[in-house]
This record gives C-alpha cells, structure tokens and sequence, in this order.
C-alpha cells in the first residue's frame, strides 16, 4: 500500500479534530523511499548531522545521542515515540533538509507532498482562517501568529494571540461606530459597550431575552 493509500484509509478511520500518530509502515516508507537507507547509513546523515537536524529543521530539542543503535535506528525511535505534532514538526523538517533533486529515485515530489500530509493529519483537523470583515494590523498579525503556533507548538501556545484578536476586533468594531472606549478597555468592556451601543444590538428580534443571555456569556 502506498502512503497515500495508506493515508485515505487511515484518514477514513479517525475522527475529524483529532490527531493521528504515524503507523510503522508509514515510518518505514518515510525511512526508506524518502529519507534512503544506503549500506546502512540513513541518507546522507552522520552522527553529528543528524543531531543537529532536531534543532536546526525542526526546532525540537532532542538529543539523539541519548538512543541506542545506529541513526537509522535512532531516528526510527525518535520519530515513532514522540507524539503526532513532535512527528509532524520532524516530516516538515525532513523536506526541508532533503531536496526532491538529490537521493534515491524514489524521493520524488509525489512523496514529498504525501509526507506534507501525513504531517497534516498528525496535527489534526484545522479549520482554515478568515479575517474578519473588520480587521487592523493588530488582528491580522494576532491570527497569522496563531494559525503558526497551533501548528507547530499545539492549541495551548496559540490561546494568547487568539485573545489578542478578539480583543483587537472588538476594539475595531467600537472605532468603527464611533462608540467611545477607554484606551485599556478590557474586552467584557468592549463587549458592553457594543451591546449598549452598536446599532445592529439594538433590536435583538424576538428571542431578545435568549440573545441578551448568550452576549453577557460572551462577556
């Protein structure tokens, strides 16, 4: 089975949201077909190479020396014992450090692109970004820092700059209606001041009461 095949099945089988680990087959396919096992050797990889590899493609610190075995076999302990964002940092860094020109015939761009993937699936279902009708700077750049760090450092490193873009979209909002703030208005206070405020919270239909109780959750 190909990765890709291999991919489509596991992809059918997990549940959307969640991460995947990497199968043995899939670690061995990436070994062989990507990486390229020559005499032993794992690419063009030494023992020094590969230590630094961690830190300088995948800015991970590990330290392969602490494994048993040859690289091949250190990086295959690596790769299959760390969790599925650690796996995907080290894919991405795989096709950084490894050019489609240069190894075995079968580190083909196909390959590559399978590897991208898998990488993917391992960090788990995201939902593309959208900037806001309204958006400063401020937002925009809080969403680009976020989408970064949910991919390479997990959801609890991205919470911060989430806070940030609401808070700097509410703030948008209020400017963009004239509504009067406090330069440090806290984002329950941005909030109030929009429901009290903005003229499409005004009339809030026939479930007002409901609305009234979701927007002070928000808050």
């Amino acid at each position: 089975m190909s990765i890709s095949s291999h991919h489509a099945a596991r992809a059918g089988t997990g549940d959307q949201g969640t991460q995947q680990r990497l199968t043995r087959g899939e670690i061995q396919r990436i070994v062989n077909r990507f990486i390229g096992v020559e005499g032993g050797y794992l690419g063009d990889f030494s023992y020094a190479t590969h230590a630094a590899f961690y830190t300088e493609f995948c800015d991970l610190d590990i330290d392969p020396y602490q494994y048993e075995g040859t690289t091949r076999e250190r990086f295959i302990a690596i790769l299959g014992e760390h969790p599925p964002a650690i796996q995907a940092r080290i894919l991405r860094g795989l096709i950084d450090r490894f050019p489609i020109d240069e190894g075995p015939e079968t580190r083909t761009a196909e390959l590559r692109d399978e590897l991208a993937r898998l990488a993917e699936r391992c960090d788990g279902f995201m939902v593309p970004s959208q900037l806001p009708a309204i958006a400063t700077e401020v937002v925009s750049r809080a969403i680009t820092d976020a989408e970064t760090l949910l991919r390479s450092s997990g959801a609890t490193s991205g919470v911060d700059r989430v806070h940030t873009a609401l808070h700097g979209y509410l703030i948008a909002l209020c400017d963009s209606e004239g509504i009067d703030r406090s330069p440090d208005a806290t984002m329950p206070a941005l909030l109030k001041a929009l429901r009290r405020e903005h003229p499409l919270l005004q009339d809030l239909g026939p479930r007002a009461t409901d609305i009234e109780r979701i927007l002070n959750s928000c808050g």
